[in-house]
């Protein structure tokens, strides 16, 4: 197997790029129609959107170890063993999504009002995740054939799916957020079955294509499929630590917005915004972040362990040509980027600041990202999270040093994602250039 060049990568990266922004545009509309309704309701989906994704997070996770363990199969040419991969996990997250729905709609009102200070805003975040949560079955499917998809390099189909899927989503935001065209109006709770209906549309793309298009007989899914204990355990040797890292690593965050939202309701609107922007702005990074764990795998998989540093040097490089001019865009013209999300002057005034924090973060960000990829690539998901838990430790003191302790400015406390993404980048690089994972097998 040669080294991929720059063309190759773009040529995986771009579709899952455009699907990314596709997907994130399912936030964005969430926050643009919300922050029109209010400043509680918007800071309440940004509440119950981070709570909702560390649940989300389970299922990704599990679905990144798949998506490790087919691309070293198919990186091996045992492409047959790809498929019953896919199989196997969509039985276990849907299993799994039954089970965290029916916990999800027990705990959260006793979670989310012990947690959010104001009263109004944790109704209102209530409100949102009981209808969004329904959402969990189609989403925790849809993870699973994208992994599927970037495992085995077919990357095209996921832009086609994200595009339905935020159509579907823009178009129902409309009608049942504000009530249009005879539908009730439903406000917060609109958003979420908006949402949700959205990943119902996307998993029902999948698997149309899926059946249509994809060589069943190449990629082992011609035989009728059962429950495969064994398989499922060998998934969850990579996979667990995946799901665990993941999992934290966005409860973390919510404990930051948490914090955050002690400050007051109007600091929570800003970090909602800040945190949509920065989201679609590491959309490229993220883009190549998942092409550079499929690559790793496979290239291992190949016995090419040599080429993997070289290949992560140049995803470093493309990632920050396709990160840098928006970001420079955005320390020029701030006030350009907050408008999209709201017109309340008082909160266009308090998000610039934020803004200019959170891009410096960015910079950090894009190496540090590739590289712990990477290890997650290598198959060591387990030396991933022990990882990722020292740098959360880091990143929960100084975020209750800077937001609870000191109650800083909001702006100020947007340096957390420095705190994250600094230790992370060392410790990532210190294990690609010294760790023992060229010859790891899972």
């Amino acid at each position: 197997m040669t080294p991929p060049s720059y063309r190759r990568i773009w040529q995986l990266t771009w579709p899952i790029l455009i699907s990314l922004v596709m997907e994130h545009m399912i936030n964005l509309t969430d926050t643009a129609f919300l922050g029109r309704v209010g400043e509680i309701e918007l800071g309440a989906s940004a509440l119950a959107g981070v709570y909702y994704m560390a649940i989300f997070m389970l299922g990704f996770g599990f679905s990144t170890g798949a998506q490790i363990l087919m691309a070293r199969r198919n990186g091996e040419g045992r492409t047959e063993e790809v498929g019953p991969v896919l199989v196997q996990g969509i039985f276990f997250l849907s299993g799994l999504a039954v089970l965290v729905i029916v916990l999800t709609l027990l705990f959260s009102p006793r979670v989310l009002n012990g947690l959010i200070a104001s009263g109004q805003v944790a109704q209102a975040a209530l409100e949102y995740i009981t209808w969004r949560t329904y959402g969990l079955f189609f989403a925790f499917t849809g993870v699973m054939f994208r992994a599927f998809f970037v495992a085995t390099a077919n990357t095209g189909i996921l832009t086609v799916n994200s595009l339905i899927m935020v159509g579907t989503n823009v178009v129902l935001n409309y009608l049942l957020i504000f009530g249009a065209c005879g539908f009730p109006k439903m406000g917060i709770a609109g958003a979420a079955i908006a949402s949700a209906l959205a990943e119902l549309v996307s998993a029902l793309f999948f698997i149309i294509h899926i059946r249509a298009k994809v060589d069943a007989v190449r990629y082992g899914l011609s035989v009728r499929a059962f429950w495969d204990s064994a398989l499922i355990r060998r998934i969850l040797d990579v996979s667990i630590w995946t799901m665990l890292e993941y999992f934290l690593g966005v409860s973390v965050w919510f404990l930051f917005f948490i914090a955050v939202e002690h400050l007051g309701e109007r600091a929570i609107a800003v970090s909602n915004i800040v945190r949509s922007v920065a989201t679609l702005l590491l959309m490229p990074v993220s883009a190549f972040a998942a092409v550079t764990t499929s690559l790793v795998s496979n290239l291992i998989g190949a016995g090419e362990s040599r080429h993997v540093l070289p290949t992560c040097f140049k995803i470093i490089g493309m990632s920050y040509v396709c990160l840098l001019p928006p970001l420079a865009a955005l320390v020029l013209f701030p006030s350009v980027v907050t408008r999209l999300y709201t017109d309340v002057p008082e909160l266009l005034t308090h998000t610039t600041p934020s803004l200019l924090v959170m891009a410096t973060a960015l910079i950090v960000a894009t190496p540090s990202c590739i590289l712990f990829n990477a290890v997650s690539g290598t198959g060591n998901t387990r030396k991933a999270m022990l990882m990722d838990c020292i740098v959360f430790a880091i990143y929960a003191v100084y975020c209750w040093l800077i937001v609870v302790h000191f109650r800083l400015d909001v702006s100020l406390c947007w340096t957390t994602e420095h705190a994250y993404w600094l230790p992370l980048l060392v410790f990532s690089w210190l294990y690609m250039k010294k760790g023992n994972w060229r010859n790891k097998q899972i």
